[in-house]
């Protein structure tokens, strides 16, 4: 438990084939379902300040309380996940971030650039769904994202979770739900 942030809410795996790692999750560690969306709809998506248009993949789970987030860059866009495998973690795959959720974006931002922080990404999923990829280090190889769960985000991160919880194996991978009408 961090005394800054709360509990650690995400576990954030960069992947080289998310099909693969979906079904790896499931059948090897019974991590499951996931909700899968080949295209993610950021907005206002900035890396190191300068705006770009990306396209990354993602599939969530839950393990428990935990939420298990899956992503593949699917274009060499700048970003902090590009910058992890070009680096050559874990052979292109492997942990690239941890995040804390939030109600209350702008407070625990100010908290933490107030600390030194720096924002190396940035944008927005749904109304109300703003993230932030810190540059500060977990540990190496490895950021902290501050994620905002006030709108549909949160909503479906919940639906997730009630999923995960007694699921039986049925269905390991499903469509996302629709943000806007949530």
């Amino acid at each position: 438990m961090s005394r800054f942030l709360g509990e650690i809410k995400q576990l954030g795996y960069v992947v080289a084939d998310i099909e693969a790692a979906m079904q790896h999750w499931t059948e090897v560690l019974g991590v499951g379902p996931f909700y899968y969306m080949e295209r993610v709809p950021l907005k206002n998506y900035r890396y190191r300040g300068q705006p770009y248009e990306i396209h990354n993949s993602v599939a969530l789970a839950n393990a428990g309380g935990v939420q298990v987030e899956l992503i593949q860059a699917r274009c060499d866009t700048p970003s902090m996940y590009r910058d992890f495998i070009h680096r050559g973690q874990e052979r292109h795959s492997g942990l690239q971030h941890v995040a804390y959720w939030t109600e209350d974006f702008e407070r625990d931002l100010a908290a933490l650039l107030a600390r030194g922080w720096k924002i190396g990404m940035s944008g927005e999923v749904g109304e109300r769904g703003r993230f932030v990829y810190f540059e500060t280090e977990y540990h190496p190889g490895t950021v902290i994202e501050l994620s905002e769960v006030a709108g549909p985000k949160g909503k479906v991160f919940k639906l997730i979770r009630s999923a995960a919880e007694n699921w039986d194996g049925r269905d390991p991978v499903r469509a996302f739900p629709d943000l806007g009408s949530l």
